[in-house]
């Protein structure tokens, strides 16, 4: 990482292997931490969660998304462990937090390297050792074929399944969906990710028995695209773990303060 960059500046890391991952990196100071995303998000949907954060926060852009680079396929959670390991290590980050498929990487990557982090947060877990249905592959390849398309309002509403349909023809839900797809069809998204249908991080909990780090497990009830069930089996496989479940989905626009204080309070008990 290119040293004495002032104020938040975005980096592409280049890993041994020739790939780019783009970041952003803000704050300063110990300790870092790194934000990874969910499927089709990005930056800019991390950014919040790192409000009230201490220390230096790295957001990275998963591979596929965004200006970072999308190798040829198949793809596997090993691989995505991989990327997300690579720019931790890269930026001497100590604790991350992993949203949807962002916390699917970092399982992976903490059954293979139980110690890597000092804390670690897991944000609607999507999938652990069981593969999502056939809605989810079905929303991912309508997801892959809007961006396709390059039409924005065909995006957007592809997009608009993530969000509670009670919320979805709000001004705040509009806009943002708007800003979501035209985020998507600047830089595409890769239809590689849809080879990770199908598969899971980890075949069996049990191999995180070996991840004894303090972890946040955070999930809410009624999204189907983020079952309840998998929040809690995998709160249940970390031996140093905390579960909280909110009672509805779509946190980010219902408890935004709630989960930014309860995500910023465990990262600064360190």
């Amino acid at each position: 990482m290119s040293p004495g960059l002032p104020g938040p500046h975005t980096e592409l890391l280049r890993a041994p292997t020739g790939q780019d991952l783009e970041v952003l990196v803000t704050g300063h100071g110990e300790p870092v931490t790194i934000f990874a995303p969910g499927l089709a998000g990005g930056i800019p949907d991390t950014r919040p969660l790192g409000s009230g954060v201490p220390g230096r926060k790295v957001f990275i852009q998963l591979r596929g998304h965004g200006r970072s680079t999308a190798p040829d396929g198949p793809w596997t959670y090993a691989d995505l462990a991989g990327d997300l390991a690579f720019a931790a290590d890269a930026t001497g980050a100590s604790r991350a937090l992993g949203v949807s498929l962002g916390a699917a990487a970092l399982t992976r990557l903490l059954a293979d390297r139980p110690d890597r982090f000092a804390r670690v947060v897991f944000f609607l877990p999507a999938v652990l050792d069981v593969a999502p249905g056939a809605a989810s592959g079905t929303r991912l390849a309508a997801l892959l074929a809007a961006v396709a398309s390059g039409d924005p309002e065909r995006v957007a509403a592809a997009v608009a399944l993530e969000v509670p349909e009670p919320l979805r023809d709000t001004a705040p839900v509009r806009g943002y969906l708007r800003q979501r797809a035209v985020d998507l069809l600047r830089h595409g998204l890769a239809p590689q990710l849809a080879t990770l249908a199908g598969q899971v991080p980890v075949p069996d909990p049990a191999v995180l028995s070996r991840v004894t780090v303090p972890a946040l497990v955070i999930g809410a009830t009624g999204d189907d695209l983020h079952p309840a069930a998998v929040a809690r089996r995998l709160a249940a496989a970390l031996p140093n773990s905390i579960l909280h479940v909110y009672d509805r989905p779509g946190v980010l626009w219902t408890a935004r303060a709630d989960l930014r204080s309860r995500i910023a309070s465990f990262f600064a008990a360190a």
